[in-house]
């Protein structure tokens, strides 16, 4: 998918992943309650892929490394050479902080709540970890680093032996006991240590006491570097790392501000949605993401199901997009859902910034940032939920907010699902994978060994359209749906098949 696609038509697509059980944080034993607090609200893998950070609800992030790699030394690469068999990623618990708190508007008597919308990590520098975190309100930017702890662990010398400034202890022919000052010295020799004809015995003093302090283990400290708040009226929804490693948008439902990492006092509006009336107000903005590579442009997402891609250079304030991309609705099939369904919960560019997913509450869709008209794939993920529409809306369930990534290659796709499912599609020409997986120590417990109906030639079909399992309210193996475990947040490991995701409180990681 590097836009080279075109010059082989013939290439095979790569064959469906077999994806295995690697590692669960958190697990819960049967029966077990889940704490509000301790639910798992953003998954964020690092640029490297051997740092991953989680968010919870309780305004904790919590920090993982990767240790296979670090057992030989050097890189993946290098140890291919070498012949170390290659295993899959393995992360270990790093540290933890609590980012933000629950806070109190007493302006407009709101409780904010210290919930962890979004992670994502800046770039590292000098062994330290950068990250930004933020809440409904405000952002948070810190540096977590390994710290010496300087101990004071012994005195220089055994207070037992030393018993003169200089002296040795005498033979027990001594009729009484002299007195000795705390550091070995004795009153009844004076030194006159001003005088210039003073010189210190051969061999120094050997009774003069010092703490020795030493650095025997080290700890990581988290530290806030700094605040951005008071730039949001409404609920931050995405913030999202420029390429030029200085810059940040953060996103709420109608404003998109830019700042500077250095400068937090500050902010620069770039996208505004407000009406003039707000009774005018007709779409508002779910997700905002900075290209890759291209420092001047970035990508936001509405509740009306487009997605608008800005260039920075044409004008400071964004208020006219460069792309627009949407679909058309078919005709006749608007119905009281169709706006509802069709707003993103995400949005992301893949690594080399040519494709943007979005996901809806229905749908994967693919996007090719030089072809506006449409997307070039669409992977349908909830479709047998349609007759369920009206349920779903009375509960809520509607309004959940799915997230979505690519992986590292751009040939697959993933997002979640509920009854703690998360799909992963192949978006290569021609392929057809559409793998059901759960999070659990059995992923593949749900699969379907037969498809549950006739599989359609493609070839007539100019934009891809792949399905999951369609039969209403059950999964493809009939199970029913539970609605209250929902799988929304997940992430690719930037370089490697390898996914984590997120199931309540608990983190599961799977590779293939």
């Amino acid at each position: 998918m590097n836009g080279d696609d075109t010059a082989a038509p013939s290439a095979p697509p790569p064959p469906p992943l077999e994806w295995k059980f690697s590692q669960v944080f958190g697990e819960r034993a049967a029966g077990e309650e889940v704490q509000e607090v301790d639910i798992i609200s953003a998954i964020e893998f690092d640029k490297s892929g051997d740092h991953l950070a989680t968010g919870d609800r309780g305004g904790r992030v919590v920090l993982f490394e990767r240790t296979d790699t670090k057992d030989h030394g050097g890189s993946r690469r290098d140890l291919e050479r070498m012949d170390y068999p290659i295993r899959h990623p393995e992360f270990r618990y790093k540290t933890e902080f609590q980012s933000h708190e629950p806070e109190f508007d007493y302006l407009k008597s709101l409780e904010i709540e210290e919930k962890i919308n979004k992670i994502r990590w800046c770039q590292t520098a000098n062994g330290a970890l950068f990250l930004l975190s933020t809440n409904d309100k405000t952002i948070k930017f810190w540096k977590v680093q390994e710290k010496k702890v300087k101990k004071i662990s012994e005195m220089n010398l055994d207070p037992s032996k030393a018993v003169g400034n200089g002296s040795v202890a005498s033979s027990s022919n001594s009729t009484s006991p002299k007195p000795y000052y705390a550091n070995g010295g004795s009153p009844d020799r004076s030194y006159n240590y001003m005088s210039s004809d003073f010189s210190f015995p051969p061999g120094g003093i050997p009774s003069l006491r010092l703490p020795t302090v030493s650095s025997p283990e080290t700890s990581l400290v988290a530290r806030c570097r700094r605040v951005y708040a008071h730039a949001h009226d409404y609920h931050i929804n995405s913030i999202s790392n420029n390429s030029d490693g200085e810059t940040f948008i953060s996103a709420d439902d109608l404003r998109i501000n830019l700042w500077n990492l250095e400068i937090s006092n500050q902010s620069f509006n770039i996208v505004d949605v407000k009406p003039a009336n707000m009774e005018d107000l007709t779409e508002v903005i779910t997700s905002a993401e900075f290209h890759p590579t291209h420092c001047n442009m970035l990508a936001y997402s509405s509740s009306k199901g487009s997605i608008r891609l800005n260039d920075l250079r044409q004008s400071a304030l964004c208020d006219s997009h460069s792309k627009l991309f949407e679909e058309q609705e078919a005709p006749g099939s608007r119905s009281f859902f169709t706006e509802i369904i069709a707003s993103i919960s995400d949005i992301k560019f893949s690594k080399d910034g040519r494709f943007i997913l979005s996901r809806d509450y229905m749908t994967l869709k693919l996007w090719d940032i030089n072809m506006d008209s449409g997307p070039v794939s669409t992977f349908q993920v909830h479709e047998y939920l349609r007759p369920k529409l009206c349920d779903l809306y009375e509960n809520d369930s509607i309004f959940d907010k799915f997230e979505c990534c690519l992986s590292g290659d751009g040939m697959r796709v993933a997002t979640g699902s509920y009854s703690n499912l998360f799909r992963v599609f192949g978006c290569a020409p021609g392929s057809t994978e559409a793998t059901t997986l759960e999070a659990s120590k059995n992923p593949m417990r749900r699969q379907v060994q037969t498809p549950s109906r006739p599989s359609r030639s493609l070839s007539s079909i100019t934009r891809v359209v792949r399905r999951g399992a369609e039969s209403p309210g059950v999964d493809a193996n009939g199970n029913s749906f539970d609605f209250t475990t929902k799988l929304l947040h997940l992430a690719w490991h930037p370089s490697e098949n390898s996914i984590a995701c997120a199931a309540a409180n608990s983190l599961y990681m799977y590779y293939a």
